[in-house]
């Protein structure tokens, strides 16, 4: 079966398409690249929970075919750490923006993090709140401007997947919306990972961020995406070569940067107690 085909067999048929997100969006690429990462992983559409908060990335789960929950903005990990727990046989995957989870929701990204419950969190990068009025997100770059920054921002940006690896999740990526093929392969092993997923996709947003800060069109915000990636491979090697060695202002590493698979994951210890106070009993 061809790409299209898997990416269109997984979407639900009823709902009215183009779909919300403006021409030049990335989003319906990384939708397309999940849809068939999970085909790949011959995972039943039943036993997948699609859960997102509130934002472009989170229209995700309103087009595809799987059991899917759009909550509140930021809590996305909340509701989902609720369903996994209840539910522990399911696999749930979560779409989020960079302010949804890092912003409002930063507090719930961190403890999950922590705790390492089996969740795949994709967080789609595109350095500013899209749907919800260019306002300036935690991502975005130092003097560039937003709804909420019209001099250019002065806050300094996180950097996500420094944050994930700080508060110890077992699986931590970053890749782009331009790299289509790594990224459906670094998705599937994501989801396949038992822990807590962090898959960061830098990614653009033309509407209310490009405009602002001089891209001419989302063509030439892809290009820039293709161009400031720099593969932790590549990193290693150059700086192995020269100790000197540092990326360039707007450069970012992308790549599996932890893949830990002996922390045991959180549902497991939790069944595990419970079995145990029972047997007490």
């Amino acid at each position: 079966m061809s790409d299209q085909a898997v990416t269109v067999s997984y979407l639900r048929s009823k709902k009215k398409y183009p779909s919300v997100w403006c021409p030049g969006c990335s989003l319906g690429t990384i939708m397309g690249a999940l849809l068939r990462a999970v085909d790949k992983l011959e995972i039943p559409r039943d036993d997948i929970v699609f859960a997102s908060g509130i934002g472009c990335t989170g229209r995700m789960p309103v087009y595809t075919d799987f059991n899917t929950f759009h909550g509140t903005h930021g809590r996305a990990l909340a509701f989902a750490t609720g369903i996994k727990m209840a539910k522990p046989r399911l696999k749930v995957i979560l779409a989020m923006g960079d302010g949804d989870s890092t912003a409002i929701g930063g507090n719930h990204f961190i403890h999950t993090c922590r705790r390492n419950l089996d969740l795949t969190a994709i967080v789609v990068n595109n350095n500013i709140y899209g749907m919800t009025g260019g306002q300036f997100s935690p991502t975005t770059p130092l003097n560039h401007f937003a709804s909420t920054a019209p001099h250019g921002s002065i806050d300094p940006p996180f950097d996500i997947c420094n944050l994930a690896q700080g508060t110890e999740a077992t699986y931590v990526a970053r890749t782009t919306s331009y790299h289509v093929r790594p990224m459906q392969k670094i998705i599937a092993d994501a989801i396949a990972h038992k822990g807590f997923s962090v898959v960061e996709i830098m990614s653009h947003c033309y509407t209310t961020y490009g405009r602002r800060n001089g891209f001419k069109d989302p063509v030439e915000m892809m290009k820039q995406e293709k161009e400031n990636a720099v593969t932790l491979k590549s990193y290693e090697k150059k700086k192995a070569e020269d100790a000197s060695y540092e990326l360039e202002p707007g450069q970012f590493l992308t790549g599996v940067f932890v893949n830990d698979k002996n922390r045991p994951e959180y549902s497991r210890v939790y069944a595990d107690l419970s079995a145990r106070l029972r047997e007490e009993q």
